[in-house]
């Protein structure tokens, strides 16, 4: 990626990590996204198996 030139992908392999505005933003975006993704998936699992436990 060249100086100046825009991001055309949020794809972590095609950042700029080297600088900064676009390490700290995506590094953000990434953990918040993380967290909510994983804050879904604690709810899927506890909601099956709720589910689960009151069928046996």
């Amino acid at each position: 990626m060249l100086h100046g030139e825009t991001v055309q992908s949020p794809l972590p392999q095609d950042l700029p990590w080297w600088q900064p505005d676009h390490a700290i933003f995506f590094g953000v975006l990434y953990a918040v996204l993380f967290s909510i993704g994983s804050g879904l998936g604690v709810v899927i699992l506890k909601s099956l198996s709720e589910t689960i436990k009151e069928r046996l």
